[in-house]
């Protein structure tokens, strides 16, 4: 994928060029940031992010819509929005900037095994599923289409996990029975990176690039990210999550946990280590 450089320059030219309302604010990079995106804080209440590559530059515009009308409805902060960008001739797609959110990243170490943790997720993602499906036009991705993708990353790192485990995984969500009901919302990245924590406690939830309406089973990351077998067990009851989405959402959790490894772990430790845990918890169920 395409990946143009950026650094502080480069964001303090757009920023004054197409905002100069904000152009006296300070600006610092935001580290770490996310591998789809390079945040720096302007002045103290905003946030501007900036596409990596190519595969993420429709999400400025996604959460500009979309994001201001679930806010009010769900019962952790989410980012909201305030401008979509321009691509400019130094950098080629839109960019947004949004109203900062205070917080650390979180941790397994830190709420693995927390009951509390567990139980707000799970009332987030119930009240981001109770919300009405209208959703501008975007085809739901079933899980069957990334088989190919998904047998292959196996076979790529099977001297590294126990391949027979991840494929009866893998086989075991492609035979579960599909999502029977309506679509609901889901967050789509729904993972412990995704997470912001305050005082011991859960703060926000961020980063919406794959926002759409669909099987609830594609946010089900979160309990093999961030849990411990006994909070996910807490999650899974809070929610009522039925086996079938659940069977569905463990292959889901070691196919996003395959890609991410097999994209990032050889350059970025951290996600080495992500990614790692959340295919061996994929893997224990």
């Amino acid at each position: 994928m395409e990946r143009p450089p950026i650094d502080t320059g480069l964001v303090r030219r757009l920023v004054d060029a197409q905002f100069p309302q904000w152009a006296g604010r300070a600006l610092k990079p935001v580290e770490p940031a996310g591998s789809d995106h390079v945040i720096h804080r302007l002045g103290d209440d905003l946030a501007v992010r900036l596409p990596r590559h190519s595969g993420a530059i429709h999400q400025a515009q996604l959460e500009f819509d979309w994001l201001p009308r679930l806010a009010p409805h769900l019962p952790l902060p989410i980012p909201v929005p305030v401008a979509v960008g321009r691509p400019a001739a130094d950098y080629p797609w839109h960019w947004s900037v949004s109203r900062w959110l205070d917080g650390e990243v979180a941790t397994v170490a830190e709420f693995g095994e927390s009951v509390e943790a567990a139980v707000a997720l799970a009332d987030f993602l119930h009240a981001l599923q109770g919300l009405p499906g209208e959703f501008p036009a975007r085809e739901d991705r079933p899980l069957a289409l990334r088989d190919a993708e998904t047998r292959a990353a196996i076979a790529q790192v099977a001297g590294v996990f126990d391949a027979p485990a991840m494929t009866a995984v893998w086989e075991a969500a492609l035979a579960a029975p599909a999502w029977g009901g309506e679509p609901v919302w889901y967050h789509g990245d729904f993972h412990v990176g995704n997470l912001l924590t305050r005082n011991g406690r859960i703060s926000a939830v961020i980063d919406f690039g794959g926002l759409g309406v669909g099987d609830p089973a594609r946010d089900m990351m979160m309990p093999f990210t961030l849990m411990s077998a006994s909070t996910r067990e807490v999650f899974r009851r809070r929610l009522g999550v039925d086996d079938a989405t659940w069977t569905r959402g463990r292959g889901w959790a070691l196919a996003t946990g395959l890609n991410a490894y097999c994209s990032y772990a050889a350059t970025n430790p951290r996600v080495a280590a992500a990614t790692t845990r959340q295919i061996c918890e994929a893997i224990a169920g």
